[in-house]
Formats: C-alpha cells, sequence, structure tokens
C-alpha cells in the first residue's frame, strides 16, 4: 500500500473508546454482570423493533435504513435475568459502584464532571436492545491525555448500558444473549487532535493504560472496543466501529486514509470521462439459460436478476481500494445490506459460471458499451430490486467522492460499510431514571498503572520485569488482595503471571479459577497449609474442579504440608543414609542431598525450609 503524507492529506482522527467495567450489578438492575453460556437459557422471547421520532419530531437516518430489513430480533434469557432486561420493567437507579469508576475515571482523565447527570435514549434498533434504545449519561467533559506527537484533548465520557450479546445471524432476523445487556460500559470520545495512525494508536494504548488502573475494569475479549472517527481534507467522515486490538488501529487509519485517497482518484476519472448511473433493468431473460450457479439457484427458486448500467465505469469497478477490497466491494456491501448475496459485476465477468455470451448479451440489454460497466444481482424479486438500487445509488456516491458511513473493522485492518452516520435525532431524555449529581470529591485517584511498576519494585522487591506484567496483568487486583493479606509478595507475583500462563499451555482450564481460588490458595502457603511448590497442582485441582475450596482441594490431591518434626525426621533420614558422603564432602554434600530430601518429603515442605535443616544436620555431622 502507498505510503501517505497525511499532514499533506490533511488526517483528522479522533477515539471513542468503549470500556465495560467491572461491577457487581447491572447499570439499571440488580442482576450480576458474568456471562452465560448460550446452552445454558431458560427461555427466549421475541421481538420486532421500529424506529420513533425523536422529540423535535426528526426520524434518524441510520435507524429508517436499519428498518428497511425486516428483521426478527430473538433472545435468550437466563435464571439471572430480569424484567428491566426484557424491557417489561422499568430501569432502576444509575448504579453507585459504576458511578465511583467513572469519578475515577474522569479524574485520571483530567475531566470537568458535571453537575448534574440526565439519563438520554439513544435510538437503536439493530436488536442489541430489547428497548430499542440504549441508555446514555453524559459524566463528564474537557478532558486530555499526551502523547509524542501532542495532546489529545478528551470530548466526554459517557456513562452507558451495554448492548446484547449476538450469538447467531440468521437468514431472517438476529438472535441475541441478554447476559451481556446492561452491563455498566463507559465511552470515551476523544477531540479530533489526531494527525497519524500512529498518534491513534498511542493515544488509544494510553487511554487503555488509564482504564486499566482503575482495577475495576473487565478485561479479555469483546471488554473493550475502539471506534474510529477518521476524515482527509478532501475525503468525509467516517465513523469505524468495533476495533477489537489497539494493535490494529494504526493499520486501520492507514487503510482508511488510502480508501478515502483512492475513491477520490476514482471520482477525478469519473469526472473526466463524464460518467453516470443508468437505471435500473430486468435482465432475468438474459440469463434464462445460464449455467451460473448463483443465478441459476435463483431463477429456480422463483427470483430474478436485476441490472445497473455503470456507464463510463469500466475498470473502475474492479479498482482496488484496500487490500483485497475494490468499489465493486463497496458496492456489494450495499446490496447485502438488502438481503442479497453480493452482486456480479463486467469487471470480473466471465466467471462464476456467466460466459462471455451472456457478458456482451447483458451489455446489450442495458446499452452499455466497451467503456462502461454492468452490475447485476440474483435474488428473490424483492430482495433483487431492494438491492441493485441501493448498489447504484453507492455507485451515485462515487461520482461524488467519499460518503458519510459508519463502517466495520475486519480482522485484517480492512472496513466494510455497515450504515448511514447516525445523527442526533436518535438522542432523546430518559423519563423513567432520576438523574444524579454526581460529586468528584467522593473518590481518590486511583494510582497509574505506571506508579503502579514502580511501587512494585520498591514495596514488594519484585524485578522490573515482573512488576510490569503483573501490574499491566489481568489479576493486578488479585495480586494486590494477595499481598495485602499477607501473602509473599514474589510468590503472588509468579502465581497470578507465570504459573497461571505454564498452566493454560499445559492444556488447564484456567479461565475456570476465580479471584478467590487464588487468594485461598495463596493464604493457605501463608499460612503452612500446603507448601510453596504445590501451588501449581493445587490451581490445577480447582480449574478442574472450581466447586472445590483450596483446602477442600489440597486435601483431595494429598498436597498438605508436613509439620516441622516429620520435615526434620525425613532430613535426618536423608544425611544418616548418607552419612560416609557427608563426613567425606562436607557442606559440598548439600546440593544432592536436597534433592533427596525434597523427594523424600514428596512436596509436603517448602524448600527453604528444608534447606535450612539440611544445613543445620550436615554442619552437625561434618
Amino acid at each position: 500500500m502507498t505510503d501517505h503524507d497525511y499532514e499533506d492529506l490533511g488526517l483528522v482522527a479522533g477515539l471513542e473508546i468503549h470500556q465495560q467495567l467491572d461491577t457487581e450489578s447491572k447499570l439499571f438492575c440488580g442482576c450480576p454482570t458474568e456471562l452465560r453460556e448460550p446452552e445454558e437459557a431458560e427461555r427466549e422471547f421475541t421481538r420486532f423493533l421500529h424506529p420513533t421520532k425523536s422529540e423535535l419530531g426528526e426520524m434518524d437516518e441510520a435507524a429508517l435504513e436499519e428498518s428497511r430489513v425486516d428483521r426478527e430480533f430473538e433472545y435468550l434469557a437466563y435464571d439471572t435475568t430480569c424484567l428491566v432486561e426484557e424491557d417489561d420493567e422499568p430501569p432502576h437507579r444509575l448504579d453507585a459502584e459504576a458511578q465511583e469508576v467513572v469519578l475515577e475515571i474522569a479524574q485520571l482523565l483530567d475531566m470537568d464532571v458535571v453537575d448534574q447527570a440526565h439519563v438520554m435514549r439513544k435510538l437503536v434498533v439493530d436488536g442489541s436492545n430489547t428497548s430499542g434504545f440504549q441508555r446514555s449519561t453524559l459524566m463528564a467533559t474537557d478532558g486530555e491525555i499526551s502523547t509524542s506527537e501532542g495532546p489529545v484533548g478528551v470530548e466526554d465520557l459517557m456513562l452507558e448500558e451495554e448492548s446484547a450479546q449476538r450469538v447467531e445471524e440468521r437468514e431472517d432476523g438476529v438472535l441475541y444473549s441478554l447476559d451481556r445487556l446492561g452491563i455498566p460500559l463507559v465511552e470515551i470520545g476523544t477531540k479530533p487532535d489526531i494527525r497519524s495512525p500512529e498518534q491513534a494508536r498511542e493515544a488509544a494504548e494510553q487511554i487503555g493504560m488509564l482504564l486499566r488502573s482503575t482495577g475495576k475494569v473487565k478485561r479479555g475479549l469483546g471488554t473493550i472496543r475502539q471506534d474510529v472517527n477518521i476524515s482527509i481534507e478532501e475525503g468525509a467522515r467516517v465513523e469505524v466501529k468495533g476495533v477489537q486490538s489497539l494493535d490494529d488501529i494504526d493499520d486501520l487509519v492507514a487503510n482508511e486514509v488510502h480508501r478515502q485517497v483512492r475513491l477520490l482518484e476514482i471520482r477525478n476519472e469519473l469526472r473526466d470521462r463524464d460518467a453516470e448511473v443508468g437505471d435500473v433493468v430486468d435482465v432475468t431473460d438474459t440469463f434464462a439459460d445460464t449455467d451460473s450457479g448463483v443465478i441459476r439457484g435463483a431463477l429456480d427458486s422463483g427470483g430474478k436478476v436485476t441490472a445497473v448500467p455503470l456507464y463510463g465505469f469500466d475498470g473502475l469497478v474492479g479498482a482496488e481500494i484496500q487490500p483485497d477490497r475494490r468499489l465493486g466491494t463497496e458496492l456489494s456491501d450495499h446490496a447485502k445490506r438488502h438481503g442479497a448475496g453480493g452482486i456480479f459485476h463486467t469487471d470480473e465477468l466471465p466467471a462464476y459460471g456467466v460466459t462471455d455470451d451472456e457478458v456482451a448479451a447483458l451489455r446489450e440489454a442495458v446499452g452499455a458499451g466497451d467503456e462502461d460497466a454492468v452490475a447485476i444481482v440474483a435474488a428473490d424479486p424483492e430482495t433483487a430490486d431492494l438491492a441493485i438500487e441501493a448498489a447504484a445509488e453507492r455507485a451515485e456516491t462515487a461520482l461524488e467522492g467519499v460518503p458519510e458511513e459508519t463502517r466495520g473493522a475486519n480482522e485484517d485492518g480492512t472496513t466494510r460499510y455497515l450504515r448511514p452516520l447516525p445523527g442526533a435525532a436518535r438522542m432523546y431524555p430518559e423519563t423513567d431514571v432520576p438523574p444524579v449529581e454526581p460529586d468528584p470529591s467522593e473518590v481518590e485517584t486511583p494510582e497509574l498503572l505506571t506508579e503502579k511498576v514502580e511501587r512494585y519494585q520498591d514495596e514488594y522487591g519484585l524485578d522490573a520485569g515482573l512488576a510490569e506484567q503483573v501490574a499491566y496483568g489481568e489479576r493486578m487486583p488479585v495480586f494486590e488482595r494477595a499481598v495485602e493479606s499477607g501473602a509473599d509478595a514474589t510468590l503472588s507475583a509468579q502465581t497470578v503471571e507465570s504459573t497461571v500462563t505454564e498452566l493454560r499451555r499445559d492444556g488447564v482450564p484456567v479461565e475456570n479459577l476465580a479471584d478467590d481460588h487464588f487468594l485461598q490458595v495463596l493464604d493457605a502457603v501463608a499460612d503452612g497449609e500446603t507448601a510453596k511448590g504445590n501451588v501449581g497442582e493445587v490451581l490445577t485441582a480447582l480449574a478442574e474442579s472450581p466447586e472445590l475450596t483450596a483446602s477442600e482441594a489440597i486435601e483431595e490431591e494429598g498436597l498438605g504440608s508436613a509439620g516441622e518434626d516429620e520435615v526434620r525426621e525425613a532430613v535426618v533420614g536423608v544425611v544418616e543414609r548418607n552419612e560416609e558422603q557427608v563426613a567425606e564432602e562436607g557442606m559440598q554434600a548439600f546440593s544432592g542431598l536436597m534433592g533427596e530430601a525434597m523427594g523424600a518429603l514428596g512436596g509436603k515442605a517448602d524448600g527453604d525450609t528444608v534447606s535450612e535443616l539440611l544445613r543445620e544436620e550436615i554442619q552437625k555431622r561434618a
């Protein structure tokens, strides 16, 4: 892909970071924030959602387009699902714990907290919320973060409810799970101060570090999402949604800039050719005897083939605008939004079973010459009409340049069309939830992760690498709780990082381990209930039987600690069996006898204890 001068192009970008909070309860009810497996669902129910006008009588364009696709939404409910989540009961007051975490985040971002926070409804009719809207609350404004390329302003900090989890796409709708719906979510929106892909990534990493510094955010895939707003001077604002990994942000920004540059180049070429989009034509008869599997399947099911001539577009529909994505892919994305499998176009035909003769007949049927292109859709009659019209509208936009729209992030760093940009018409007040008056003086500013790294080294004696691993790791709060309760800091750090990694590599289901499992095991070591060398075995037993306590796992696995008398007896036995070697070598015999002593105790004693007693016994006989 071509390198671009981002300053010369006038790149402007901003971030929207969405992070789930790790609270006990959901934002508007008392249900837990834990995810469930779809197989655990106890019941299902169905909804159809429709857009409504705002208080000003306006209809949001994005919601309108969504409503044109007639879909049924089915929801999985669990024994933890309540009437609020099903939209059969009004929402409760804003969760107090979530408010506290948001105020901590506001302090880390140096933001001004609002005097009074009002809950708003944001119209959403894609089925991700049973009510047809998402509840969102502005909590703070006007903050700032630092990057190596200059400061990036933070526009606003919102407290929102997470959407339902998409389980399955169906032909006539979507299956959602209600376990995720309502989990507290913060949205952090930066100002459009970002001027390069690298700065976008750095800003996202900085915000992510600040969020994790609270110790009260969920971790793992899907718990944090980044949206990026991107534009160049002659292009248009495009919102890219659903960036899952920070590592993808710089590539995504670079690819979107390249896409806009290529679309502007295509626009200029189309204008030079006096290109235009023709009228939609029914070309079913042209393919009456086709051997193309896709087209034949549609026709045999009572469908039809629709076409649109693209005068002056020859060679440009197949022009690449992102890696492995072309202008024709953009047309196809729009057609897919209306239920079609995609489009065929003459820049790629003959192919897919379509012959040269059929291409020639197609061109003749729509009045297209050698300098023109033709796009076709084969589907049921209604879908074919809607899909080809959508593709034609996108082709019209190509004559203008870059459309403003919302796009979805692909795993390869490219993007796809989702819907038009939403407008202000989808926001209106939530009348069921009273406003709150946040008081930032009631919370303390959390310690930054960078500060934790230094403290772990100074206070606990951890080396720099292990200190950073723990501070930035998923189980940092567990480590802190363990050392506060008296557990050895180094053992605690190694347990939540190195030991867990080793167990995962060995196929142990460490995802079954809860915070209390780690705390119980570390407490058991501190109390002398088991040896620290047994930590991995005890955690393995708990991962395989998470209903057990650490004490029960230690007993079942026979990993209890030996008393000092038992340890000394075993050590004395080893020394006596090797009396001649001890007399001859003295303390030089220590290494060999240490292994034998540890083996004799079968992991029931710590190496430090065995080592101390062994040295005593050797010195007596040397």
